[in-house]
């Protein structure tokens, strides 16, 4: 049965405190000076905004994200660290679990190195 609320498309985006946006194509690459770079097809068609940070290093936002820093000569997005995402999120991976506090709530941050001890997440 198809939904009765109508879909709302993503807003015009623009990218003002970044050097440029750029395009996803449908295969989820973007292009910068001729080297080709996968995001994920999960954004094909979206705009990112891109900001050279250092020479041949660039920081890829979308909307109001930061993705990660694209390294020209490696031609590869290295994500940054979500400090949301839950212990359970990839229990094939190995991790090693740090802890951030922003206010009052804590919130557990993986990083690949060791495996996770227990399961389930934490507050």
């Amino acid at each position: 049965m198809p939904s009765r609320r109508p879909y709302q498309e993503l807003p015009e985006l623009t990218y003002p405190f970044h050097d440029k946006d750029i395009l996803v194509t449908a295969c989820g690459r973007i292009c910068i000076h001729r080297k080709k770079i996968n995001i994920s097809t999960v954004l094909a068609g979206q705009r990112l905004g891109i900001k050279e940070v250092d020479e041949g290093i660039w920081l890829t936002s979308f909307m109001n994200y930061d993705l990660g820093y694209i390294d020209l000569e490696q031609r590869i997005l290295q994500t940054i660290d979500n400090p949301s995402r839950s212990a359970g999120a990839c229990a094939a991976c190995r991790h090693e679990i740090v802890t951030h506090v922003l206010g009052t709530n804590c919130y557990l941050s993986l990083r690949v190195g060791q495996r996770v001890a227990g399961s389930g997440g934490g507050t």
